[in-house]
């Protein structure tokens, strides 16, 4: 029997901090490699039963967090333990320490990072509590009781606890996420027998969309309502909140569109047909949000080639336009770009760093993205395993 430290499967999550680059595989192995050397630092698993199933920076402490299972529980208990940086510099991964170590996490419990409010949500269904930490230095902040609710969205500042629905209406409470106050209670109309399918909370607009109905959307300050036709709005497949311009992003039929959140159609975007249908493992939004990089398909007169290979493409959110393309046959940064990396040069050819592959070989079959702001670098990782690295 193969052991899980010793199978190579797709890269599904790639994280970068200090120069320290992080390849998590669907085997649940993760590795931590120095951009500095070139080479692998170590392993972040510290048993050979143990799977990792996500992993977190936490730029509030300068920490790795690992979400893993464990074979000797039957995988059914969540562990989480946070690693500084710096100890994973120096190759000592076991150097960290368990959280919520008196939390019962076990399937269907989970774990979510909100990074831009610094929290940090726990749920129990044993217990049936949510518990809300701050990321900082994970103390417990607040528990909210889980009877009866459905799912907890969060916003900037704010909670959305979505309850059971009862007939033609979906009971809503909204609270501070600071201090877990709460800020409205209310229930909202809905169509019978018409599944809904989006329920979020946008800063401080709630989004509700049902099959076959228009999206609407309620200001919970004022109760203004707005009404956006189904014919204009189709159901999306996935969604990308920019918290900062108050724009969203909406993915269907593997095509980006940007709405504001007046319901109003900002942009589509040229040469942009996304790989994968599963948009989150395509795109990612830098932090200024002025710019999308995405993994696309590629126009070809080689049907073939066009099939195994696709394109790297970063494109301005507000205009849709195409900034830059990395594909087999043009490595170079268009002259029009506009990205505001501090060592960004639209001259420089963008390349293969310690690549042991071709260009077009890097750019078949790529599972994970990420963009390091600080070293201006993109990190690809593919369905064999390999992680890529991309600099000026």
């Amino acid at each position: 029997m193969v052991t899980l430290l010793e199978r190579q499967t797709k890269v599904i999550e790639i994280v970068s901090a200090h120069g320290v680059v992080f390849a998590l595989l669907e085997s649940g192995i993760c590795a931590a490699f120095s951009r500095d050397k070139n080479q692998r630092i170590c392993f972040l698993n510290l048993s050979r039963d143990e799977v990792i199933r996500t992993i977190f920076y936490n730029k509030y402490n300068d920490s790795i967090i690992t979400v893993s299972v464990f074979g000797s529980e039957n995988f059914s208990s969540l562990k989480c333990r946070t690693t500084r940086i710096q100890y994973i510099q120096r190759g000592q991964p076991d150097a960290g320490f368990l959280l919520f170590e008196s939390e019962s996490i076990k399937w269907p419990s989970y774990v979510e990072f909100n990074d831009l409010n610094a929290k940090l949500l726990t749920y129990s269904a044993q217990d049936r509590i949510y518990k809300v930490f701050e990321l900082r230095n994970y103390n417990i902040l607040y528990s909210i009781s889980g009877e009866d609710v459905q799912d907890i969205k969060m916003s900037p500042g704010l909670m959305l606890l979505i309850y059971t629905i009862a007939g033609s209406h979906v009971p809503l409470k909204i609270l501070s996420i600071a201090d877990g106050s709460v800020v409205k209670s209310f229930n909202h109309l809905l169509h019978r027998r018409r599944k809904v399918v989006i329920l979020e909370l946008f800063n401080e607009k709630l989004l509700v969309k049902q099959e076959n109905e228009n999206l609407q959307i309620l200001d919970v300050r004022t109760s203004e309502l707005i009404e956006v036709s189904e014919n204009e709005f189709v159901t999306p497949t996935g969604f990308y909140f920019l918290y900062e311009s108050q724009l969203l992003l909406t993915f269907r039929d593997r095509t980006v569109a940007v709405w504001n959140s007046g319901g109003d159609l900002v942009t589509s975007y040229e040469d942009h047909l996304i790989w994968h249908p599963d948009s989150k493992s395509n795109i990612i939004c830098l932090t200024n949000q002025n710019l999308i990089i995405s993994y696309c398909k590629v126009d070809s007169n080689d049907r073939q080639e066009a099939q195994k290979a696709g394109s790297v493409n970063i494109s301005n959110i507000l205009t849709g336009k195409c900034l830059a393309k990395i594909n087999a046959g043009n490595t170079h940064l268009l002259k029009e770009c506009e990205c505001s990396g501090r060592r960004c040069n639209a001259s420089k050819a963008i390349r293969a760093t310690e690549i042991t592959s071709t260009v077009q070989e890097a750019l078949e079959n790529v599972t994970a993205l990420f963009y390091d702001e600080d070293r201006n670098e993109l990190y690809t990782g593919s369905k064999n395993g390999l992680l890529h690295v991309w600099s000026n």
